[in-house]
């Protein structure tokens, strides 16, 4: 399942929260799909706290707390970590990540907490979703077999990536335009993992992060470049993203195309997806300023201009991802519309 319909799906499941309908979710996928980022997202959207827990660095009196003698009975101290109402709020989501990289020991204490809402004198407040996530075997981690009375206490989700989601994130987050570019020219290099293989670096969503980190720290040095994105996705993923960067120099010049002006379209088709890229970039920096009409006139016109339509609609289909309703009622959209009325315009 893409990852914009987990997050819908787990908005969803907070709000049934307040109803008495929550049912523990659990999170399957791979390393570096955004799972813990989709989590952020949804307490952000509520503004409520998360409180994210890795089972696999914890010990079982961590979460069951420390025995103390009081007047001659033994009493639990409750871990502070856990939610508390005075301290954290009478709402909010407990993450309790890397669930099946836990040792059982620990599981089983997690068990009781997700099973019953309490462990020991400890008590999940009403208001707290709980939601999990664990690797599935086969993702070269260290993973135990869910016990089946615990798996039947959730409901299950797989997260895929999904580059549509990834490029809209990315657009908002100000991850460089090449970078985009590239992976909407070679989707496959977005998530990209061998199970009877192990490099240390490999392309997921998380270590394209780090791939535009290193854009920034190496801008001036770019003998060094290519090693620095080899570090963060791997040989074969930063080879081809290096040799994409290097033919962006021959990029028409985009300032022109904001402009108005008939700018010749390059026929490599990876110069073609680099100034798709870029453009849906400016339009969203022009949204909500008094340009944003203009630019994206001309950007529909361009659109318009490419001479292979299926370019066209991806461009428009990423500017409606990231812009929304505001682009379908621009005049230069239904001009454009009418010239691939015969194909998809968008993917819900």
């Amino acid at each position: 399942m893409r990852p914009s319909h987990i997050t819908a799906i787990l908005k969803r499941e907070f709000a049934a929260v307040r109803h008495g309908q929550h049912t523990p979710v659990m999170l399957w996928g791979p390393p570096g799909v955004g799972k813990s980022q989709i989590l952020s997202q949804v307490a952000e959207s509520f503004g409520v706290p998360l409180i994210d827990l890795r089972l696999s660095q914890l010990e079982p009196t961590d979460l069951r707390g420390i025995p103390f003698r009081v007047d001659g009975w033994v009493e639990w101290a409750i871990p502070a970590m856990l939610p508390n109402q005075k301290r954290h709020g009478p709402e909010g989501i407990l993450f309790l990540d890397e669930l099946t990289s836990a040792p059982p020991t620990v599981s089983a204490a997690a068990y009781q907490l997700i099973l019953d809402r309490h462990l020991g004198e400890y008590t999940v407040p009403e208001g707290w979703a709980i939601v999990a996530a664990g690797n599935r075997h086969g993702d070269r981690g260290i993973t135990y077999t869910l016990p089946a009375p615990l798996a039947n206490r959730f409901t299950h989700y797989e997260i895929e990536p999904h580059v549509g989601d990834w490029v809209t994130w990315a657009s908002h987050q100000g991850i460089d335009q090449r970078l985009i570019g590239f992976l909407l020219y070679r989707p496959e290099f977005l998530f990209e993992i061998e199970p009877n293989q192990t490099p240390l670096a490999f392309p997921t969503p998380r270590s394209w992060e780090y791939a535009h980190r290193a854009l920034q720290k190496f801008a001036d040095a770019p003998e060094l470049l290519l090693e620095a994105l080899q570090a963060c996705v791997g040989p074969k993923a930063g080879l081809e993203f290096k040799t994409f960067i290097d033919n962006m120099a021959r990029m028409p010049d985009v300032e022109a195309i904001l402009r108005g002006e008939e700018v010749a379209i390059p026929e490599e088709l990876d110069l073609q997806y680099g100034v798709a890229a870029t453009l849906v970039r400016r339009a969203v920096d022009a949204m909500e300023t008094h340009e944003a009409h203009r630019i994206y006139g001309h950007i529909l016109d361009y659109a318009t201009r490419l001479p292979e339509r299926e370019m066209g609609v991806m461009l428009v289909t990423e500017m409606f991802r990231t812009i929304g309703r505001p682009l379908l009622a621009h005049p230069g959209f239904t001009k454009w519309a009418r010239q691939v009325s015969d194909l998809m315009l968008y993917e819900r």
